[in-house]
């Protein structure tokens, strides 16, 4: 089998346009039916779930946790939250798997705990593809997709995407089972 890659130069949200045309161009190619994306204030969920309304997949935009740049707030509001559901897509807040109890304890102690060597370990591939993983084990958590299929995640640096892989989706208890099966795009930087 021979696929197509896309490398980008530097990481980030100029990355995000391309991002969406490899994801269309990954849809017409295979019967994918679900697509996770990862959106902090909600630009790039927005961007997607108007994008590919009306096909027929399951579109979940995962958003950082309550609280986790400050405690008591949200960075998606409540409109662009509505705005997204409006295209079919379903929005889900919940805790982050490598920003958890293991994280507080990290702070405080400065130790060292599993989560955290697993995101670290998975940086090395870049910010983009640890977070596809870790969104798309928070989907299945939350009953948002199935566990053991081919699911298309998309997840950026810092704001918009820059990354798109293909998953065999797993729960968080079962992160050994996920496997990343393809990385169709992602920075090189």
């Amino acid at each position: 089998m021979e696929k197509r890659v896309v490398y980008f130069e530097k990481p980030g949200r100029e990355n995000t346009g391309a991002c969406l045309q490899v994801v269309k161009d990954m849809l017409k190619e295979r019967n994918y039916k679900h697509l996770v994306i990862a959106s902090t204030e909600g630009d790039t969920g927005l961007l997607f779930s108007e994008a590919l309304k009306g096909l027929g997949i399951n579109v979940v935009v995962i958003t950082h946790s309550a609280g986790f740049k400050a405690a008591n707030t949200h960075e998606m509001t409540v409109e662009t939250r509505k705005k997204i559901e409006s295209y079919g897509a379903a929005v889900y807040t919940g805790t982050m798997i490598t920003h958890n109890v293991e994280t507080a304890f990290a702070s405080k102690f400065s130790g060292l705990y599993p989560t955290l060597v697993v995101a670290q370990s998975l940086r090395r591939f870049g910010e983009g593809p640890k977070v596809c993983c870790e969104i798309v084990m928070m989907a299945a958590d939350a009953g948002l997709i199935p566990e053991g299929e081919e699911v298309i995640a998309v997840a950026g640096t810092a704001r918009g995407a820059d990354s798109v892989l293909v998953i065999r989706s797993a729960a968080s208890k079962r992160f050994l089972d996920l496997r990343v099966l393809e990385i169709p795009a992602k920075p090189r930087g």
